[in-house]
C-alpha cells in the first residue's frame, strides 16, 4: 500500500466526491454511513471484496450495548455508576477514559438511531446470556447483549447473492438465534429444549412452504443494516479496494485512492474518512511481527479479506497503533476441508476437560474464551486437547456434530478426533503421558462429585454455567468415566486481531503526540480495541464497532471540525 503525495486538495484530481466516505462494510462501517446518511450527507461506502458484510457476517451478531432500548423494554435498566465501574474492572487503565464515556453515553443514542430509521432494524435480548465477568462490580449474570431478529434474505432482492456467504451451510429452511442456540445444545437433556427443537423444525418447514430465505445472527445483522442503508439511497461499491490514503498539505486527509473496475479511483470525502476494514487477521507478516508465540498461526474465524489495510494506510498517514499484540482470541479448531470453527458451548459441557502436552488442566475451561486463550498463552499449553467420554458425546453437540452422530470420517483419518477404550490408550493417542492424564481425571472427577472444582473453580461464574446442562445438580460438572473416550485437537484461534490505530473520543486518529488526524476515523478491528485486553460480554466487538461508527459520522457532519 503506497503512500499518496501530500498536495493541496484544490491541486488535486478527483474521479469522485462525497461528504463521508466509508471504507468496509462490516457493522461498524454500515452504522457509520446511516448515521452519517442521516445527518444529511452525501456517502458512500466502498468494500475490496465482493461480498459485503465483512467479519460481521460470519459472526454471531451479538451487540453489546448497556441500557440500549432493547434492554430498557425488558426493565433492564443500568446506572451509569454501574455501567462504568463494570467496566473499569475488565478493561482497567489500558483504555482512555474518555474513549470508556463516549461509548458508555452514545451506545444507546446509536441504537435509538437505528430502531428509528425505517422498519429494517429490529433486535432482541439474548435472554439470560451472562455478562462475561458478571461477577465484577457492576457485571450482570442476566446480561446485556442483545441480536438481530430473523430476517428473509430475499428482501435484499438482487443484493443477497453479494452478501457474505456463512462459513459453514445449513439445512434449507432452518434458522437458528443465538437464543435457540443455547436451549438446542441440550436438546437430550430438557422438554424446554425439545421443544424450542420443535418449534425450530416448525419454522423451518414453514420458511421453506414460504420460499423464504430466512437468516440469523450476523449475517441478519448485516441484511437489516444493507437495506436501511438502501432506503437511505447509500451506495456500496463492492470489490473496490482502498490503495491509500490521499492528504492534503497540512496532513489531513481528504480522501482515498481506491481500485474499481481495474482503474485507481481517487474518491475525496470533503467530510471525512472512516476506516472500517478489520483486523489484521489474514496477514500473516503482521501476525508474526505482532502477536505472541502461540497465536501466530492463522486458526482465525474472521473475514479472509482482512489483511491490516486500513491499519497500515492510517500508519502510512502518521497515525499511532496499539494493542496490536492482542486478538479476540477464541478456542477453535480447523476442519480438514480448512474451515476454522470456534468452540464455544463445548467448553462447559461437562463430562469434559481440556489439557495440554503434559496431560494436565491449565484453567477453567467454561471461562470466557479471551480469559481461556490467555491462560493458554502465558503458560505456552499448546498443543491442547478437548478430552470427554461417550456419555458426553450421546447427550451434547461437539463442533457442530449432534449427540449419537459419528465424527466424519476425515476428522477422525487426519487425526482432529482421537478415541480409544480407556484413558491410557487415549493418552498414547494424543501423545500426553498416560500417568499424568489418569491422574487429572481422577483429580476432576472427585471434583465433579464433590460440586466443586477445587483446582479452577469451573461453574462458580454465571457465564461458565450459561453453556452447562441445566439438568444437573452442577451444570459444567460430571465425571469423565462412560468409555469410548475421546480428544478433539483445539488451537488457538480468534475472532479477529484486536490492535488498530489509537482514537479520541470523537472516533478520530490520533497520531504519537496526541495530536488529531484531520478527516481520518476509525471503528471496529481497524482501531484499537476499547474493550482492551479483555471483553465485557457478547457482542463486545461488534456493539462498539457500531458506537463509534456512529460517533464518528455524527462528528464529521459539524459544520466545524474539533
Amino acid at each position: 500500500m503506497r503512500k499518496e503525495r501530500s498536495v493541496s486538495s484544490t491541486e488535486q484530481h478527483w474521479d469522485h466526491e462525497v461528504e463521508f466516505l466509508v471504507v468496509g462494510s462490516g457493522a461498524g462501517g454500515l452504522t457509520g454511513a446511516l448515521a452519517a446518511a442521516g445527518r444529511g450527507s452525501d456517502t458512500l461506502v466502498i468494500e475490496k471484496a465482493a461480498y459485503f458484510g465483512g467479519s460481521t457476517a460470519l459472526s454471531g451478531g451479538g451487540i453489546w450495548v448497556p441500557n440500549n432500548p432493547v434492554l430498557l423494554r425488558e426493565g433492564l435498566r443500568d446506572s451509569r455508576a454501574d455501567i462504568r465501574a463494570y467496566l473499569d474492572a475488565v478493561v482497567g487503565d489500558r483504555v482512555p477514559s474518555a474513549n470508556l464515556d463516549a461509548f458508555i453515553d452514545e451506545g444507546p443514542a446509536m441504537l435509538e438511531f437505528l430502531e428509528s430509521s425505517g422498519p429494517h432494524l429490529r433486535f432482541q435480548w439474548c435472554t439470560g446470556y451472562s455478562d462475561y465477568h458478571p461477577e465484577a462490580p457492576g457485571g450482570r449474570p442476566a446480561g446485556r447483549s442483545i441480536e438481530p431478529l430473523p430476517v428473509d434474505l430475499k428482501k435484499l432482492g438482487a443484493d443477497e447473492e453479494y452478501l457474505r456467504p456463512a462459513a459453514l451451510a445449513t439445512p434449507p429452511g432452518l434458522f437458528i438465534t443465538s437464543k435457540d442456540f443455547v436451549q438446542l445444545n441440550m436438546v437430550t437433556r430438557s422438554w424446554k429444549a425439545r421443544w424450542t427443537a420443535l418449534l425450530t423444525g416448525l419454522r423451518a418447514v414453514k420458511a421453506v412452504l414460504l420460499r423464504r430465505h430466512m437468516d440469523t445472527l450476523g449475517r441478519a445483522l448485516i441484511t437489516r443494516l444493507r437495506l436501511a442503508l438502501r432506503d437511505a439511497g447509500v451506495p456500496l461499491w463492492l470489490n473496490t479496494p482502498m490503495r491509500s490514503l490521499i492528504t492534503d498539505e497540512s496532513g489531513a486527509v481528504a480522501g482515498v485512492v481506491a481500485e474499481r473496475d481495474g482503474r485507481e479511483v481517487r474518491i475525496r470525502a470533503r467530510h471525512g474518512v472512516l476506516l472500517a476494514t478489520g483486523g489484521f487477521e489474514y496477514n500473516q507478516v503482521m501476525r508474526k511481527q505482532h502477536l505472541p508465540t502461540g497465536g501466530r498461526d492463522n486458526f482465525s474465524a474472521a473475514s479472509a479479506d482482512n489483511t491490516g489495510d486500513g491499519i497500515v494506510a492510517g500508519e502510512q498517514v502518521g497515525a499511532a497503533v496499539d494493542l496490536m499484540d492482542e486478538a479476540w482470541w477464541m478456542p477453535s479448531f480447523q476442519r480438514p476441508e480448512g474451515i476454522n470453527q470456534v468452540l464455544v458451548s463445548e467448553r462447559s459441557i461437562p463430562r469434559s476437560i481440556i489439557v495440554d502436552s503434559g496431560g494436565a488442566r491449565f484453567t477453567n475451561e467454561a471461562a470466557p474464551y479471551v480469559t481461556f486463550v490467555h491462560a493458554q498463552l502465558a503458560g505456552g499449553h499448546d498443543p491442547a486437547w478437548l478430552v470427554f467420554d461417550g456419555k458426553a458425546k450421546n447427550r451434547y453437540p461437539i463442533g457442530g456434530i449432534m449427540p449419537g452422530q459419528k465424527f466424519p470420517a476425515d476428522w477422525i483419518s487426519t487425526g482432529l478426533v482421537r478415541s480409544a477404550a480407556t484413558i491410557g490408550e487415549l493418552a498414547d493417542e494424543i501423545g500426553v503421558p498416560a500417568a499424568s492424564l489418569e491422574a487429572t481425571l481422577r483429580r476432576y472427577n472427585e471434583s465433579a462429585r464433590s460440586g466443586r472444582d477445587t483446582e479452577f473453580a469451573r461453574g462458580e461464574s454465571a457465564y461458565d454455567n450459561y453453556y452447562g446442562d441445566p439438568s444437573l445438580p452442577h451444570p459444567t460438572l460430571d465425571v469423565i468415566d462412560r468409555a469410548p473416550f475421546y480428544a478433539l485437537r483445539i488451537r488457538i484461534g480468534d475472532l479477529g486481531t484486536k490492535g488498530g490505530l489509537v482514537y479520541n473520543e470523537n472516533a478520530q486518529v490520533l497520531r504519537a503526540d496526541g495530536s488529531v488526524i484531520d478527516g481520518l476515523y476509525a471503528t471496529g478491528n481497524t482501531s484499537a480495541a476499547v474493550m482492551g485486553t479483555d471483553y465485557a460480554g457478547a457482542g463486545a466487538t461488534i456493539g462498539p464497532a457500531m458506537v463509534f461508527g456512529y460517533i464518528a459520522a455524527r462528528h464529521a457532519a459539524r459544520p466545524t471540525k474539533e
